[in-house]
């Protein structure tokens, strides 16, 4: 089976569309912490003292003098940057151990690339100590050299430092950066939360698109139904005389399934999930009324032995049914109710039995199947999940397709994978999947009211429930 990559950009730009919220709050909160580390932080003031260094060369001016003089000068201007951040220097500057240190932390040296300039940098909450105190240092630095880069005691030094330009009182504060703190901020945000949505893309293994159900399941995806708020309160599609993009997405799938075969659609049909809660029942009462709607005799039988779910979606009588006729208590003409206009045959559950996969899978169940396809132009069947009982799978083999139900968001890719596997090792043939409960802004639900009225022409007169 071909599965999908759960982290393709496709699949990480349609999470992130679904994720925008987290997204906005991660920008907003990061925009807060920004401007609150902004308003916390005490401004800090730099001043910049420029020095030059050069080597004396004894009043030689021969070129060969003035290359090693210009060379000894690079040499040194790199150790020297690494001296202006010194406890020693900046003891020269201020008194105390404590203030040294702090002095020391508070000035950065740096070299101009290719040049033999030294600029020291020195930071203090206030501008005119800052100026004051990168003066000091580069007055202070001058001596220390003059002292260092002597041979002897009265001999001329051999490099000197000379002063290019001096420090000035800062205008503006260094720091905090409002613009600079937005910007990290706001990087940051942006990271963390594609990082989050990535490790969501990878855990998150629920089917979100058609491409993945197509995928997963190796077949075609038949129908997509959108979710609609008021489905639970009433999930036919007989509300509002059947225009609604729902009432559009079933005779979609109707249309799909009647084109499935060229040389026929299926006789029986049996419709399943993987697990409870995908919908399957709805999409099973729905897929018959719309295929009713078109004048074919269709039944609808409840098949699902564990949680019979049929009747009360239809608001007819249970009691009697399936387990009845295949127990040789009923007849099945005597157990099927019309429900409906035009007529929507349903053949119930009835009684739950204690063993629902043996029934399903005997002779007298394929011998009942014979006999109401010959009646019948379509049977639906509505049975329990895959991945719970053997039930769906026993009765698979009896019918001519299966139309496996999944729900968008909840249903899991390797739950679809091993629902495949399960139907291929009974022999049934899959004749697809549906999409169920995906919402509009997902982008997967293309259907609409418009198409409706193109088509509504093709349509005749709606079913109505009694």
């Amino acid at each position: 089976m071909k599965g999908a990559d759960p982290v393709d950009l496709l699949s990480y730009l349609r999470l992130a569309r679904r994720s925008w919220p987290v997204i906005l709050l991660s920008l907003v909160l990061a925009t807060a912490a920004s401007f609150l580390v902004t308003a916390r932080t005490p401004p800090t003031y730099a001043a910049t003292v420029s020095m030059v260094v050069s080597a004396h060369d004894e009043g030689k001016t021969s070129t060969a003098t003035a290359y090693q003089a210009a060379l000894l000068s690079v040499q040194r201007v790199k150790s020297y940057a690494a001296l202006l951040t010194s406890r020693k220097l900046a003891a020269r500057v201020v008194s105390g151990d404590k203030e040294a240190r702090r002095l020391a932390e508070n000035i950065t040296a740096d070299v101009v690339p290719d040049t033999v300039i030294l600029r020291a940098t020195v930071t203090d909450r206030d501008p005119v100590r800052a100026a004051w105190l990168a003066n000091a240092v580069g007055t202070q630095f001058t001596r220390l050299i003059g002292q260092i880069e002597r041979p002897a005691p009265g001999d001329p030094a051999t490099v000197k430092i000379t002063l290019l330009d001096k420090a000035e009182v800062p205008s503006s504060p260094a720091s905090p950066r409002p613009l600079v703190n937005l910007a990290i901020a706001l990087f940051v945000a942006l990271l963390l939360s594609s990082c989050a949505i990535a490790v969501r893309g990878i855990m998150d293994t629920a089917v979100t698109t058609v491409e993945e159900l197509r995928g997963l399941a190796d077949g075609p995806v038949l129908g997509v139904i959108g979710y609609e708020p008021d489905a639970r309160r009433h999930p036919l599609i007989v509300r509002h005389e059947g225009r609604s993009s729902r009432a559009e997405a079933f005779r979609s799938l109707r249309t799909n399934l009647r084109f499935l075969n060229v040389d026929g659609a299926p006789r029986s049909l049996l419709v399943t999930s993987s697990l409870p809660g995908e919908g399957k029942t709805s999409v099973a009462a729905n897929l018959a009324i719309a295929m009713a709607q078109t004048g074919w005799r269709v039944l609808l039988v409840d098949a699902d032995l564990r949680r019979p779910s049929v009747p009360s979606y239809l608001g007819i009588e249970g009691a009697v049914g399936l387990t009845d006729v295949l127990l040789g208590d009923v007849d099945p003409a005597d157990a099927v109710q019309s429900w409906g206009r035009p007529s929507l045959s349903v053949l119930p559950s009835g009684r739950i039995p204690p063993n629902p996969s043996e029934l399903l899978g005997s002779q007298g169940m394929r011998g009942l199947m014979d006999r109401l396809t010959q009646k019948y132009d379509i049977v639906i069947i509505d049975t329990a999940p895959l991945l719970l009982v053997t039930d769906a799978a026993a009765l698979a083999a009896s019918s001519d397709a299966v139309l496996l139900v999944a729900r968008y968001g909840k249903t899991r890719r390797e739950y679809v994978t091993r629902a495949a596997e399960l139907l291929a090792s009974a022999n049934a043939r899959l004749a697809g999947t549906v999409l169920n409960f995906v919402p509009r802004k997902s982008g997967e639900v293309h259907y609409g009211y418009s198409e409706y009225q193109a088509n509504v022409s093709e349509e005749r007169a709606p079913l109505v429930g009694v």
